[in-house]
């Protein structure tokens, strides 16, 4: 089983790039020569290859969304850090679009990142207990062997020269499989998501920052969405998306009725939307231990069972005999 690594800073996290660039850009550094700048100081060589791309696309005059979105899907960055990256293009193509100014945009995409960068972490670190008692849980079937071992009974004959112990190490090999199946599946299901929670929120927001109107700023959202994170939707939780929803409506009608800016609403919302789901994946990775029972009762003390106790049986009753 697996559990989703948290991206170490040499696996491309946004979060810092995107910070220093926004400080680059706010002391009125040309956007080519801040990708360049942080291309020579890069962490690794994977990101000096992404910057380093992303700086000649930029110096060329093209779309910085576009040229970050392509220098990400050469990188071979882990899903996490690329869907990081991806969701700062979706905010830039927006500000493009609009007007809106790139270096608060690339802020505020900095924190979403950190705010998903520290919602893995914590969700790691409470996870890392259930993952070991997993790991030592599928090896009883193995200590059940070794102990009928340890007592004198030649279990090992029973299992491998008998039709019945071929039938029980058949058997015990099926639950243990099926075992750490349902394990690998439990951990991925209390995972965080990939995507970050109230990303559209933060979209429309930066399109209102341009000067735009709602519907405007809206269907741009959706552009970059569509464009550079279209798995987004399905990958969050879909409490998340109706949440984002719901919020939006609600905070357009509520601006457009009290004839108040949106922008600061919006980026309120999407902030809210981040604290549930870090407290919804601290929750799930609680009731993670819980759930690692069933497997264990259901699958792995049968199996331990089939190699530890019915081999035992029978080679007592053969020496009885």
């Amino acid at each position: 089983m697996r559990w989703r690594r948290v991206p170490a800073p040499e696996a491309l996290s946004a979060g810092p790039a995107m910070s220093r660039l926004a400080a680059l850009l706010e002391a009125g550094v040309a956007p080519a020569v801040a990708w360049r700048h942080l291309a020579d100081r890069a962490r690794g060589a994977q990101e000096l290859r992404m910057l380093a791309a992303t700086a000649e696309a930029t110096a060329a005059g093209g779309s910085g969304a576009s040229a970050l979105a392509r220098a990400v899907a050469s990188a071979p960055a882990e899903a996490v850090a690329r869907a990081e990256w991806l969701q700062v293009a979706a905010a830039w193509h927006v500000a493009e679009a609009t007007g809106a100014p790139l270096a608060a945009t690339l802020r505020a995409g900095a924190e979403a990142a950190r705010d998903l960068a520290q919602a893995r972490r914590e969700a790691s670190v409470a996870a890392a207990g259930p993952r070991v008692t997993a790991r030592i849980v599928l090896a009883l079937p193995a200590v059940g062997v070794l102990l009928a071992v340890l007592m004198g009974v030649d279990a090992p004959r029973v299992l491998f020269a008998t039709p019945a112990g071929w039938i029980c190490l058949v058997g015990a090999g099926l639950l243990v499989g099926a075992a750490r199946a349902w394990n690998a599946r439990l951990f991925r299901a209390a995972a965080p998501p990939d995507g970050i929670p109230g990303l559209e929120l933060d979209l429309v927001a930066i399109g209102l920052s341009g000067g735009g109107g709602w519907g405007r700023a809206r269907a741009c959202a959706a552009s970059a969405l569509e464009a550079f994170c279209p798995g987004s939707a399905s990958a969050a939780p879909a409490a998340s998306v109706l949440a984002a929803a719901s919020a939006l409506d609600d905070i357009e009608a509520l601006s457009v009725g009290a004839g108040v800016p949106g922008a600061a609403l919006l980026r309120g919302a999407a902030d809210e939307l981040r604290r549930e789901a870090r407290a919804r994946a601290a929750a799930d990775v609680e009731r993670l231990g819980v759930r690692l029972m069933l497997p264990l009762g259901i699958c792995v003390l049968p199996a331990f069972v089939l190699v530890g106790v019915v081999p035992l049986g029978i080679a007592l009753l053969r020496g009885g005999a």
